[in-house]
């Protein structure tokens, strides 16, 4: 047995051995962090092949063409906010809210070139100049604004002054002699010479409000800002003169990004009122539109906040983020996106596997179905819980259906082939902890009873003693985990629950995750103190392990294989184990799977285990042997 990451390294069955993973197999992202009201930047490698943005704590490096095909780089420790492709390709520049800026190896496995703080606060936008060797970095700082480092040893090439507000954007022209913009929220725009960078002219009266995005054409011969005003405005590239305005009225909605064709003869812009548009700056007018959303129906999800037009490219691909995080995918002469990619932007808080689709619940609400052959997202279609998902599992009712439950006091139903609720919401009388599926009914746990419902209404209701944890179902087997330490067994009797008396009492913590075998015959049970314990689900309940105990924090998630043989676990310490049922000293240990903790785990029928976490990612181990 091996989990790998494309690789077979199979264990010698004479004695224990301990495998560490350093990578998955494949990783299906998150989608870029989104904020009302402002930009989000997208960047693009000079080939066009793969774009990154910030999500969470980490960066996302995603293939354009096969979105499944990502990198995760996870060295920073706040929440980022930009990250920048160098000209030369080979390296990344990122920003978090702390002020700080990696540079990372995007070519080979991502080693941090330099860490340098630039400013005591957020970062809001970075720029590369055409050597690869200078970075100017701008944001929301107290002493500065922005600075100018070397990107192999962040010493300072120029100072970033002439801005009483924080500043938005950044472009430096790529070639010489060299010049660089800023766009700030005092509605203003600096021009400096470089290289050392320094002020060299203010432009104002262009722009009456925040100033968004500032990009330099790619031949250096002019550049243009647009901001909440809704205005574009184009410059000089080498004086930094102002030229004029075009597009007066087109946008209705603050402009949030702008991005440059290859050729300089064209630009496209993103926008709040759910457009992209691109620009024949030569002529002063819009020359394509894609509208998001329904025509005339303002739609706040749909809102453009930013957009990137890879120039390696020869099929004229433009992508753009809206505020949801979807990246929509923009040909010349279609209408509408030709392709939508999803993914989570909050934690994901709870998973379920049917068949070959992937169900994962986030923070937010969102409920997204991985087709886990291709590794791209559907949304769940219908009205979606408003917080936090507490718990999703496959209905026992029907083969192809998946049940969830959310902080909003709702059990909903999911039908899998349609990616779509079905049914209305069922109330709940209070917060869920978890759901079960069994015979054919639906067990929600409250704080103080196990409520069972049938074809969507309350049947009965169990009130316990204890606090109630987790929950878990097999046939007529119920198991319930408290914050008595105790795994307390029932027995499900049409649709009433039968208490049988069986206590389960090896747990030295309160129980935090139960899954039953596929056959129902094991059941294993996992502590917060990260234990995990193995049952006979039959007879007297016999121990079959209690040996399971490399994980530090609470156990999240446990699933088995199919032929119950391996169990998988998830916990808050941010790692994912496979263990064995007949060899318990046997681990394989996949370390910081998931930034901010695993929450979610399942096993594939090909072999593959599948993790979700607290980086909004889902990930796929392979096991070999």
């Amino acid at each position: 047995m091996s989990l790998i990451p494309g690789k077979g390294c199979r264990l010698p069955r004479s004695r224990v051995e301990r495998i560490k993973l350093t990578s998955p197999d494949a990783i299906w992202a998150a989608s870029p962090t989104t904020t009302r009201g402002q930009p989000t930047p997208l960047s693009s490698d000079p080939k066009g092949e793969r774009i990154v943005y910030a999500a969470g704590k980490s960066v996302f490096l995603r293939s354009i063409d096969d979105p499944a095909i990502s990198k995760q780089y996870t060295q920073h420790t706040a929440q980022t906010t930009v990250a920048r492709f160098a000209p030369s390709g080979f390296y990344i520049a990122s920003g978090d809210v702390s002020g700080t800026v990696r540079v990372w190896d995007c070519a080979g496995e991502g080693a941090t070139k330099g860490e340098y703080h630039i400013i005591a606060g957020r970062i809001n936008d970075l720029a590369w100049d055409g050597d690869s060797q200078r970075i100017i970095a701008v944001g929301d700082g107290r002493e500065r604004f922005g600075h100018c480092i070397t990107a192999d040893s962040g010493n300072s090439v120029g100072e970033i002054s002439g801005h009483s507000s924080q500043i938005n954007t950044v472009s430096i022209r790529q070639q010489r002699p060299l010049r660089a913009a800023t766009g700030s929220d005092d509605t203003s725009l600096v021009f400096y010479h470089g290289a050392p960078f320094k002020f060299n002219t203010s432009l104002r009266g262009q722009h009456n409000r925040f100033v968004f995005g500032t990009a330099f054409s790619p031949d250096g011969s002019v550049f243009a800002s647009v901001g909440a005003d809704k205005r574009i405005w184009l410059y000089d590239g080498k004086t930094g003169e102002a030229k004029g305005q075009i597009g007066e009225g087109v946008h209705t909605g603050s402009i949030f990004g702008i991005s440059w064709a290859k050729d300089s003869k064209r630009f496209v812009t993103a926008s709040a009122d759910q457009t992209v548009r691109i620009w024949d700056p030569e002529a002063g007018k819009a020359i394509q539109t894609w509208r998001m959303g329904e025509e005339g129906v303002p739609s706040v999800p749909d809102q453009q906040v930013g957009v990137v037009w890879p120039n390696g490219r020869s099929d004229g691909l433009i992508v753009s983020v809206d505020l949801e995080g979807n990246l929509n995918y923009l040909v010349d002469g279609n209408p509408k996106p030709t392709r939508v990619v999803r993914g989570h932007q909050k934690n994901i808080t709870a998973a379920a596997l049917s068949e070959s689709t992937f169900f994962t619940g986030s923070y937010d609400g969102r409920i997204l179905a991985w087709d886990t052959n291709t590794g791209v997202a559907d949304k769940v279609d219908g009205e979606s819980h408003s917080n936090y998902v507490a718990g999703l599992v496959r209905d026992s009712k029907s083969e192809a259906g998946v049940l969830s439950v959310g902080w909003d006091d709702t059990l909903r139903s999911i039908s899998v082939q349609n990616k779509i609720f079905t049914g209305a919401a069922n109330e709940l009388k209070s917060q869920p902890k978890g759901v079960a599926s069994a015979l054919d009914v639906a067990l929600v746990p409250s704080s103080d009873a196990i409520v069972v419902y049938k074809d969507g209404d309350k049947a009965s209701s169990l009130t316990v003693k204890y606090t109630p944890t987790s929950i878990a179902a097999h046939g007529s087997n119920v198991a319930v985990g408290g914050d008595d330490k105790l795994v307390h067994i029932y027995t499900l009797v049409g649709t009433e629950l039968k208490d049988t008396g069986i206590e389960l009492r090896r747990a030295t913590a309160p129980i935090s995750a139960l899954a039953f075998s596929v056959s129902g015959d094991k059941i294993a049970a996992g502590a917060n103190n990260g234990k995990i314990y193995a049952f006979e689900a039959s007879g007297d309940w016999k121990i079959v392990t209690d040996r399971w105990s490399a994980h530090t924090a609470r156990i999240t998630a446990l699933a088995w294989d199919a032929d119950a043989k391996l169990v998988a676990s998830g916990s808050l310490d941010t790692n994912v184990m496979v263990w064995s049922v007949e060899e318990p000293g046997k681990r394989i240990k996949a370390m910081n799977a998931h930034k901010d903790g695993v929450t979610g785990v399942a096993w594939e029928s090909s072999g593959k285990v599948l993790s979700a976490g607290g980086d909004a990612s889902v990930k796929v181990w392979k096991l070999t042997g």
